[in-house]
C-alpha cells in the first residue's frame, strides 16, 4: 500500500501541466473498464459525460476520468484521452470502432498564471502517455497546478492548494482509493484547525478577519463586509476528484459510494458545497472482490478527506501565494 489511488489494481494515473501558465490535467485510466458513478453536490459544476453515469442509463463502464484546470475550456483535454484510448482499442464497442467513455470535470484556475493557456487535447493525450501504476505526484501537479483555497476575499488573499491522493485497506483485501484536486471557496480543516484558507487583510484602517494569520471564512460570512463581498469569488472554486474501490458494486451502489465519499469534503472544508463550488466526485468500481456497500460508504469519506489534506499539505507556494508548507517552515 502506497496511500494512493493506484493501490487499486488496474487503475493508472497520468498528469501533465504547463508550469509557466500554471494549469494542467490529471487522468485516471481503467483500460479494462470500471463501473462508474458520480456525485455532484456543488452549485457551479463544469462537467462532461455525467448523465450517462446515472442509474437507468445504458453505459455501465467507463474507461477514463479526466480532472482538469482551465475552467470550461479545460474540458477539451478529454479529446486527448479519448484519442489515446481509441488507439489502444479501449472503449465502448460501437461496431466500426470503440468509443472511450471519459467523464470529466474542471476547476477554475484562470486567475493564476496565463489565463490564455488551458488544458487542451494535446495536454490530455500527454497525461495518458505519462500514466502509470506508480503513486501520482501530489501538490502542484496535473489538475492541481493552479488550484487555490480560501477565496472569499479574492484571489490575492487565498492560499495555494493542489492535487492529493490517499488509500485505505479496510477488510478482506478491499481497498478504497481517492484522488482529488482542491480548489475550494472555503478553508481547509485538519484536527479542527484551519491549515489553509483565506488570510487576514490588514491595510491601514481596513482590517478583515480576526487576529492571526487566517481570517476564517465562516466568520467573514457572518459579518456585514462578508455578506457584501461574496460575489468576488463566486466563479472561481470547486473540488473535483475520484473515489475508487476494487470491490464489486452495481451502478446504483457506485453512485451511492460517490455520494457518501463527498461527505469527506464536509469533514475537511468549511463551508462545503456552496453555490460558489462545483464539487464533483466520480466513483469507480473495478469489481475484483466482494464487499458490503455500507462498509465501503462508512470509510469512503475518511479516505477522500485524507486526499484533500494531502493535496493541501503537499503544495508549494506560487505567484506570491503562500502554501501550507511555506507557512509551517517560515
Amino acid at each position: 500500500m502506497n496511500n494512493s489511488i493506484t493501490d487499486i489494481k488496474g487503475l493508472l494515473v497520468g498528469q501533465s501541466e504547463n508550469r509557466k501558465a500554471l494549469t494542467g490535467c490529471t487522468v485516471v485510466i481503467c483500460k479494462k473498464g470500471a463501473i462508474g458513478g458520480v456525485s455532484q453536490r456543488g452549485g457551479a459544476p463544469g462537467t462532461r459525460e455525467t448523465d450517462l453515469l446515472r442509474p437507468m442509463h445504458l453505459i455501465q463502464k467507463v474507461h477514463g476520468i479526466l480532472l482538469a484546470g482551465g475552467s470550461a475550456y479545460g474540458l477539451d483535454a478529454a479529446g486527448g484521452v479519448m484519442q489515446y484510448l481509441e488507439e489502444k482499442g479501449v472503449g465502448f464497442e460501437s461496431g466500426p470502432t470503440v468509443v472511450p467513455i471519459v467523464p470529466s470535470a474542471i476547476l477554475f484556475d484562470l486567475a493564476v498564471g496565463d489565463f490564455s493557456v488551458r488544458p487542451d487535447k494535446p495536454m490530455g493525450y500527454k497525461a495518458c502517455i505519462n500514466s502509470s501504476s506508480a503513486p501520482p505526484k501530489q501538490g502542484n501537479y496535473g489538475a492541481g497546478t493552479g488550484a487555490t483555497v480560501g477565496k472569499i476575499l479574492g484571489y490575492k488573499q487565498s492560499m495555494k492548494s493542489g492535487i492529493g491522493t490517499a488509500s485505505m485497506q479496510i477488510a478482506n483485501g478491499v481497498i478504497i482509493g481517492a484522488l482529488v484536486a482542491v480548489n475550494a471557496f472555503g478553508d481547509i480543516i485538519k484536527d479542527n484547525k484551519i491549515i489553509a484558507g483565506v488570510r487576514t487583510v490588514k491595510k491601514g484602517p481596513v482590517k478583515i478577519g480576526k487576529e492571526g494569520f487566517f481570517a476564517n471564512t465562516l466568520e467573514i460570512m457572518q459579518s456585514f463586509t462578508g455578506r457584501k463581498i461574496l460575489s468576488i469569488a463566486a466563479k472561481q472554486n470547486t473540488i473535483i476528484g475520484v473515489i475508487a474501490t476494487n470491490a464489486a458494486l452495481s451502478k446504483e451502489e457506485v453512485n451511492y459510494f460517490a455520494d457518501m465519499a463527498s461527505n469527506g469534503i464536509a469533514l475537511s472544508v468549511q463551508p462545503a458545497f456552496t453555490m460558489f463550488d462545483g464539487d464533483t466526485i466520480f466513483g469507480l468500481s473495478t469489481g475484483q472482490v466482494k464487499s458490503d456497500i455500507n462498509i465501503l460508504s462508512a470509510f469512503a469519506p475518511k479516505v477522500f478527506s485524507s486526499a484533500i489534506i494531502n493535496a493541501v499539505m503537499s503544495s508549494d507556494p506560487i505567484d506570491n501565494l503562500p502554501s501550507y508548507k511555506s507557512t509551517t517552515t517560515n
